[in-house]
């Protein structure tokens, strides 16, 4: 039986909003908003949101359209070679953990809603192999590459790598949401961003899935 774990990204696996922030309010001043800044705080308050509707609520001084998604797509293409670069905060024990979850016969995925990019920006960064035979990531997807939600995302991952009986580990919210759109258990990464307004399998660190993912597929 081929059972799968699929992640969430940001709250889940890594804290990248301080880089993030950083790298938006480059090119927030570079494109003349001088008197506008992104806060780490502004970011981990849209962490999951598709990057339209990140741009719809931190920039209300540009006007919808053209010059909104103008500087959207600076910031995104931005914020990728500068993750590359500069990384972000892996919650403890991260690594460690995939690669006895990989031993213990587990396939392992990273479904996100964020732009085409992010995902592979946080592997190269920390070294993780993807998309390989024996590679510690098995597949990745994310809104970016093809718009679609993350619920669709999740069932197109489950689907299209044959998965038998797959769980989603994410923090907030819309994980869950999108995991019953999708059909799958959930476990909740308590010591993410968000709360669940639902009685769900939790874990406080990362190293705890390795004993709870067992009791849930």
């Amino acid at each position: 039986m081929k059972k799968g774990i699929i992640f969430d990204m940001d709250g889940t696996i890594w804290d990248s909003s301080e880089n993030v922030a950083r790298s938006w309010d480059i090119q927030v001043k570079k494109h003349g908003y001088v008197n506008e800044s992104v806060t780490q705080d502004d970011i981990k308050s849209v962490m999951g949101k598709t990057m339209d509707v990140i741009a719809d609520i931190l920039f209300p001084y540009t006007k919808p359209g053209d010059e909104r998604n103008v500087l959207r797509k600076a910031c995104e293409e931005y914020e990728i070679d500068y993750l590359r670069e500069h990384g972000g905060y892996i919650y403890p024990q991260v690594v460690e953990t995939l690669k006895v979850l990989k031993k213990l016969g587990y396939k392992l995925y990273i479904v996100s809603n964020c732009q085409a990019g992010y995902i592979e920006a946080f592997l190269e960064y920390f070294n993780i192999e993807w998309g390989k035979e024996d590679s510690l990531i098995d597949d990745i997807e994310c809104y970016g590459n093809n718009f679609l939600s993350k619920g669709e995302n999740i069932a197109l991952v489950v689907k299209r790598n044959k998965l038998d009986k797959a769980v989603y580990v994410g923090d907030i919210q819309g994980d869950y949401d999108s995991t019953c759109e999708a059909g799958l258990p959930f476990i909740h990464a308590a010591y993410g961003f968000g709360t669940i307004n639902a009685d769900v399998p939790a874990i406080s660190t990362f190293s705890e899935l390795v004993n709870k993912v067992g009791t849930v597929i």
